[in-house]
């Protein structure tokens, strides 16, 4: 099975057989948040996608080393040379520490991931804690003649590598266009020319965030960080380079650039990109006022929600599009996947439920349908990581498991073999692969108060059985049921 996993390579715009560098073992990296802000649609989508393929990776036999890093440096307004960093403008705001709202929107950014079910990476470094890493690239940069010092500050040479390489070649872009599309700035007469971009930046008088260098106080580029550290923790050349389609220019194309003039080799084998969300058939965007963070949709507090929408349902949102197709949120979009999300769950309590006896005489020809619609699931997930399609086959194998549990089926018709694939092919793919988990939606205090009622009625209707069976019931689940003088109420056993 694992030879026959497709990725499209947005290096090549194929899909190519993915064949790791050094099988078993994969090196993934996924260009991160930069925390300076909550968790949005976007961020969840990229979470999502890359959280997809380590899962699939791993179910398939892989040792993944799980890449993503945290921005907390060097990320500029506008994604420019120029400006203030994003972090440091939001610390000035707040009277606070940069670090401090590092930490904050980290712990955030964490504990969103946590109700998607996103796993954790294998590592999660941050570019402030790899500052000796970046100027070390930056010096063999130099060395190798790809970049040059100027008032403080280290700018990558773009003419001078592209003469013997192919700059551009990720995103499809051609330089002499590029060129032509250009515009001088303000602030930036210190570089060659205006497609150069800064690998380590001098630090103004007001730039709160910097660090001690061989060029004077500053502070890195944007795209070297990602160059350094994966690097550091995967090597010069690892298999897949993830990210956002907004990364391909120039984020993704200035690391390619960066690792050749410094390593003398390209970084990544595949380079994967996800598509953008799309709101009403528009861009995402703060000046749209269509901003949703994941806050907002878990609590439907924002104008644009007719209602809060839950983890699971958000997950299942992003898992019914191709990660390389657009996504378009709306409401009937987002209580479609409740729907289709609940029935998912449904069918995974049910499979759990359902037990195999084998005492009647088999159905050969039940047992190879079953056989096909189980094979047939993996199709999606092994043509380029396609959730879509996987899970319009999971929802027909969900139709013969519901067809078992209402009887319509007979499931003694199958063998154990194939009742046992049935129960972990849906099991495997959804809860392990797609990670979809049951949400206990509903509130314990409302149970509760349920059965105190029920409690109630049946103590005034003197049905004292009833009565010890609650009280039963509480106790099992550590409880005590507290008659008092004033009404019933519960506390917890001492």
């Amino acid at each position: 099975m694992v030879s026959r996993l497709k990725v499209y390579n947005t290096l090549s715009r194929e899909k190519e057989i993915f064949t790791p560098i050094s099988s078993p073992y994969v090196g993934m990296y996924v260009c991160g948040p930069t925390v300076y802000g909550d968790a949005h649609l976007g961020h969840a989508r990229a979470a999502i996608t890359f959280d997809i393929i380590y899962r699939f990776l791993q179910h398939l036999g892989y040792k993944v080393r799980y890449v993503r890093n945290i921005t907390d440096v060097g990320h500029l307004e506008n994604d420019a040379d120029e400006g203030e960093d994003k972090i440091g403008k939001k610390a000035k705001l707040e009277k606070l520490e940069p670090m401090e709202v590092v930490q904050y929107f980290t712990n955030r950014y964490h504990r969103v991931m946590e109700k998607l079910n996103v796993k954790s990476p294998s590592i999660e470094p941050s570019a402030s804690g790899h500052i000796l890493e970046q100027i070390k690239m930056t010096e063999e940069i130099i060395k190798n003649g790809f970049a040059y010092v100027t008032r403080g500050s280290v700018y990558f040479d773009v003419n001078k590598y592209a003469a013997s390489n192919d700059y551009g070649k990720l995103s499809g872009r051609v330089l002499d266009d590029l060129v032509a599309g250009s515009r001088e700035l303000d602030g930036q007469k210190e570089k060659k020319n205006s497609l150069d971009f800064a690998l380590w930046k001098k630090a103004s008088p007001e730039h709160i965030m910097r660090w001690d260098s061989p060029w004077g106080e500053g502070f890195p580029g944007w795209h070297l960080e990602c160059s350094a550290m994966s690097a550091k923790y995967l090597g010069k050349t690892f298999d897949i380079h993830g990210g956002g389609m907004d990364l391909m220019f120039p984020h993704h194309e200035c690391e390619i650039a960066q690792a050749k003039a410094s390593n003398k080799t390209a970084p990544a084998k595949y380079w994967l990109h996800n598509n953008m969300i799309t709101i009403n058939g528009q861009k995402m965007g703060k000046s749209l006022g269509n901003f949703i963070t994941m806050d907002e949709l878990f609590s439907g507090k924002h104008e644009l929600l007719e209602r809060a929408y839950s983890p699971m349902t958000i997950r299942f949102f992003i898992l019914q599009a191709h990660y390389r197709s657009t996504l378009d949120f709306s409401n009937e979009a987002l209580l479609a996947a409740n729907k289709g999300y609940k029935k998912i769950a449904n069918g995974i309590k049910i499979i759990k439920q359902l037990t195999h006896n084998g005492t009647a005489e088999k159905d050969n020809k039940l047992i190879e349908e079953i056989n096909k619609l189980c094979d047939i699931c993996y199709n999606g997930l092994l043509d380029d990581f396609n959730t879509a399609i996987t899970i319009a086959d999971l929802f027909n194998l969900l139709k013969k498991i519901n067809s078992f549990y209402t009887r319509q089926l007979n499931i003694d018709l199958l063998d154990e073999e194939t009742f046992l694939k049935m129960k972990n092919t849906f099991l495997i793919l959804t809860e392990e692969v797609l990670g979809l988990s049951n949400e206990n939606i509903a509130r314990p205090e409302s149970f509760i108060d349920g059965l105190l009622l029920i409690y109630k009625a049946a103590k005034d209707n003197k049905e004292y059985d009833k009565v010890d069976q609650i009280r039963s019931f509480f106790k099992n689940e550590g409880l005590v049921i507290k008659d008092m003088k004033h009404g019933i109420d519960w506390a917890y056993e001492e």
